[in-house]
């Protein structure tokens, strides 16, 4: 196994505020031969503060000079979903690996474009529902597949989420737009979704209802308010292949809802447990079973409580991949799977009918 340090160009690289800067960075400076070669931003002047806070040697405001920069492994995709597209596409042209932020893409035709070009691609790729890689839901997936609660029968699901509520940040006023890709329905409600079907198999069946509470958002700190086009609450049932069935419900606007995940089985209870206002995907989760099971092991980086302590068992898994050749983490095929569902709750919701999605 090479010990050579695998080298990441960020995109979306910002010094003072972003997912990159809370969460990549500092999952990436814990970890063991990965580094940060290069950054992207949108101007020099912001390119330049990135590669100071990063570390990185080099600034960029062009996508195909990060791209074929010979010093760039993998790149990072931490921009906005609109911009997914062409970073992706630009990388795997140039024979890079890519970790994607989810969404992939702003719909499922661009989420089937991008993985269509990585499986004409030896390059690895990972999507960064990093949700099924925290120890808690692996664990949890662990011992339902090994009967520690005999055969899962009902699953209940709540997860609040801080934003999509009466107030935004100026910098956040953008997901308050279905258009853009980035909504609670994607991001809070997909990544809840990838921990779900992680434990206990896919979505066979799906009712939902999806509701948008207010008609504006005021941006935190001016007078002004936006507009709310996508929805800030999600209720959805389901049925799964394993024949489980599933109630989840997104709550936007919530700081102080635990997340609770209650999977009962015909013999044990099984529960996840966390605080994060930002989801499944954030933070440390602790799982639990009714009788006591085996604990859960260690996350890769045990001073991490917040936000980079799920990324950075996906940022572990998605190095040991590149280096043994392996395909663990979850790739763009996992994403369009993701998506499809996705879809799947928004037209049960429009159509008021059960969506049965095909295998």
């Amino acid at each position: 196994m090479s010990t050579v340090a695998l080298r990441i160009g960020v995109a979306g690289a910002n010094a003072e505020r972003g997912w990159a800067q809370l969460a990549h960075l500092p999952a990436i400076r814990a970890l063991p031969g990965l580094e940060i070669s290069a950054v992207l931003n949108r101007t020099q002047q912001g390119a330049d503060a990135a590669a100071a806070a990063f570390g990185a040697a080099k600034a960029y405001t062009d996508i195909a000079a990060l791209v074929n920069d010979p010093d760039v492994g993998i790149v990072a995709v931490t921009v906005r979903v609109l911009e997914h597209r062409a970073i992706v596409l630009a990388a795997l042209a140039a024979g890079k690996h890519v970790y994607c932020e989810w969404p992939l893409g702003r719909d499922l035709a661009e989420a089937q474009e991008m993985t269509e070009a990585a499986r004409d691609n030896p390059v690895h790729v990972a999507i960064g529902t990093q949700g099924p890689l925290a120890p808690a839901v692996r664990h949890a997936a662990k011992l339902v597949r090994e009967g520690a609660i005999g055969r899962p029968l009902k699953l209940s699901v709540v997860s609040g989420c801080g934003g999509w509520g009466a107030l935004t940040l100026p910098n956040y006023v953008y997901p308050e737009d279905k258009r853009n890709g980035a909504t609670l329905s994607t991001i809070p409600d997909g990544h809840t979704i990838a921990a779900i079907e992680a434990v206990i198999g896919g979505y066979a069946e799906i009712d939902a209802r999806t509701t948008t509470t207010r008609d504006e958002v005021h941006i935190y700190g001016t007078n002004d308010t936006v507009e709310q086009l996508c929805a800030d609450h999600v209720l959805v049932i389901g049925r799964h292949s394993s024949g489980c069935v599933s109630s989840q419900e997104v709550v936007g606007g919530t700081v102080d809802t635990p997340l609770c995940f209650v999977l009962r089985g015909t013999k044990d209870t099984l529960t996840i447990t966390g605080t994060h206002p930002g989801g499944y995907q954030c933070g440390q989760l602790t799982v639990a079973t009714i009788p006591a099971a085996a604990p859960q092991p260690e996350s890769i980086v045990p001073l991490f409580v917040d936000a980079p302590a799920n990324v950075a068992e996906l940022w572990g898994a998605c190095a040991a991949d590149i280096r043994n050749a392996t395909r663990i983490v979850p790739n763009f095929d996992a994403a369009v799977r993701l998506t499809r569902v996705l879809d799947a709750i928004d037209r049960a919701a429009e159509t008021g009918r059960r969506v049965i999605l095909e295998d």
